[in-house]
């Protein structure tokens, strides 16, 4: 029994010691952002994308199940978001509060639907609900249709922080990163999650062992679906508007982009993936239309040269050299 539990499960790469280095010195890192000379806009908007990310690798890296349809939580959490700070009047914390639990409710809705089939199959049917949203919030009076909800107020969080102000409201959105990357961590190496993994390698030996597949993989679906909504409801504060940019399947596209060039199934992957993907949409916006082009051919490169992603790529041959 010990030999195939150990088959199942696959190993972690790298300890948690270190892991737990990296993330302080990231930490450190992106607190001093406000005391150099980057954007600060730009950083909070990465930071976003890479929750966003992270939430989408614990669906894809850690359990197996690939979804073309996550912008559906992102752009939900943005609208019920924007909707209840800009026409309830509610302060930014409820506001965030609300888009989390709309997120919350569609993916248990959503998750029932499609975690009743596998591969292909999965992935089309997280795409055609995606899109299916898409067209509701299009037609919605409350979306503002192609327009969306601008202008949306920030307010003070708490009644007292004030996230009109710039290094008030990055703070506010680094601590949330940084405290659902952790809640993320904590998931992928807890038991529950050693039984994802399990069943991402092998789901046939994962049943045969007693585990309800099927219940797991609708909880990861679920807290993934929650974690996007995270991400997109705080998103709302720094871009100040929510769109059907962030509804549009080319979001859920986007994010996959993110994670397989940062490294699928790794930790710090995804938030690096993002923050390239990011810096290629900002400073190469002269561009126009051949940054999609210029992203294309850094993924084709990356798949090819990069299969396991930046860090996945360095982790390999870190513990190739040791």
């Amino acid at each position: 029994m010990s030999n195939i539990t150990d088959n199942a499960v696959p190993t972690k790469e790298g300890s948690t010691s270190d892991e737990m280095i990296v993330f302080v010195v990231m930490a450190v890192a992106l607190a001093l952002v406000p005391l150099t000379g980057l954007y600060p806009y730009f950083v909070m908007q990465a930071l976003c994308f890479a929750l966003f990310a992270c939430a989408f690798n614990l669906l894809i890296g850690y359990s197996g199940l690939l979804s073309f349809g996550h912008a559906m939580f992102l752009g939900t959490a943005g609208y019920v978001s924007a909707h209840a700070l800009k026409v309830w009047g509610l302060p930014p914390e409820l506001g965030i509060v609300a888009g989390v639990v709309a997120a919350f409710a569609l993916s248990v809705v959503t998750g029932l639907i499609a975690i009743r089939r596998q591969g292909i199959y999965f992935s089309m049917i997280t795409l055609a609900l995606s899109q299916l949203l898409y067209f509701v919030y299009l037609q919605t009076p409350f979306t503002h249709g192609e327009d969306g909800i601008q202008g949306v107020p920030q307010g003070k969080m708490f009644g007292v922080l004030d996230l009109s102000n710039t290094n008030t409201l990055y703070y506010v959105v680094l601590a949330v990163f940084l405290l659902s990357f952790l809640l993320i961590y904590r998931i992928v190496n807890s038991p529950f999650g050693e039984v994802l993994k399990s069943i991402r390698e092998n789901e046939p030996r994962a049943i045969s062992l007693g585990y309800k597949t099927d219940q797991y993989k609708l909880l990861a679906f679920i807290l993934s679906g929650t974690l996007a909504g995270v991400a997109g409801a705080v998103k709302v504060f720094v871009a100040q508007n929510a769109s059907l940019t962030d509804v549009h399947w080319t979001m859920s596209g986007e994010v996959v982009l993110m994670t397989l060039v940062g490294g699928l199934g790794t930790s710090f992957g995804p938030v690096v993936g993002a923050f390239v993907i990011i810096a290629m949409q900002q400073y190469l916006a002269g561009f126009g239309q051949w940054v999609t082009v210029i992203q294309g051919a850094i993924f084709v490169i990356c798949v090819l040269t990069f299969r396991r992603g930046i860090i996945g790529e360095i982790a390999h041959y870190l513990k190739r050299s040791l």
